[in-house]
């Protein structure tokens, strides 16, 4: 690797643009009103897909397959293993005991982004399931389709974001009715928000048209956080809090 503390030369993941009415912290910005519209209002054609899911409150990571070397990450990109705090000293330790599952999912140049639940950030769990959540597959910045994606880590099993809502916009109230109080991933608290993800089928050849068929591509990601949600509340104590989680052979 030609950078042994962030190998892959920029950040693991970046920050998804706020709805209107989202909760934003220092360094977040909204979204394009044109976005708004097309994720919560009305598509542009019958080319596009809006995926909603609940929105998960813990550590953002992942894990790039590099040189056939599985690698834990932080969102900023640096390795897992190089960070201050113990819950990622922790992801790196469990990705090891996983590497089997991340290298059926991963190809070289790929990463698995997920959100890593095993500490409480500013909501509490009672999972159903093993504390990482993945959400994503990259490769450099462009992000796979929902149903490539949806494939692929279920190769390796793991778990992803319940989806709220598939096909057409869905509106923040309609989203956030659907999640209920406590989301689908064993929230003790309210849950934080959701995300939108706007997928559009595009031509694979513009030059021989129709004929040649279409292909998925994911157009943007939208975000909604409830907006009197504490960020990192329980971080600031100075007591780690773990969230609970249903353990086995993936622990």
């Amino acid at each position: 690797m030609s950078n042994e503390r962030k190998p892959l030369g920029h950040k693991c993941y970046g920050h998804i643009p706020h709805l209107p009415g989202s909760r934003r912290g220092p360094g977040d910005h909204k979204c394009h009103e044109g976005q708004m519209k097309i994720a919560c209002e009305k598509l542009r054609n019958r080319h596009d897909r809006v995926i909603v899911t609940e929105k998960l409150d813990g550590s953002n990571v992942g894990v790039a397959m590099i040189d056939n070397e599985v690698v834990a990450l932080t969102r900023a990109g640096y390795l897992a293993e190089t960070s201050p705090f113990a819950m990622h000293h922790y992801f790196m330790g469990w990705v090891v005991a996983n590497k089997n599952r991340f290298s059926l999912v991963l190809r070289n140049g790929e990463r698995l982004c997920g959100e890593w639940l095993l500490v409480a950030h500013g909501t509490k769990y009672d999972l159903p399931h093993e504390p990482f959540i993945a959400f994503d597959i990259m490769a450099g910045q462009k992000r796979m389709p929902c149903d490539d994606f949806k494939f692929r880590v279920g190769l390796g099993d793991f778990t992803t974001p319940h989806v709220i809502s598939d096909g057409g916009p869905t509106s923040i109230d309609d989203a956030m009715c659907k999640l209920g109080k406590y989301g689908f991933h064993g929230a003790l608290e309210p849950v934080e928000g959701a995300v939108w993800r706007v997928e559009r089928s595009v031509l694979i050849d513009k030059t021989v048209g129709n004929s040649g068929g279409r292909w998925a591509e994911v157009d943007f990601l939208v975000k909604y956080v409830r907006p009197d949600k504490e960020d990192g509340k329980y971080l600031n104590g100075g007591d780690v809090i773990l969230n609970n989680y249903e353990q086995g052979v993936n622990e």
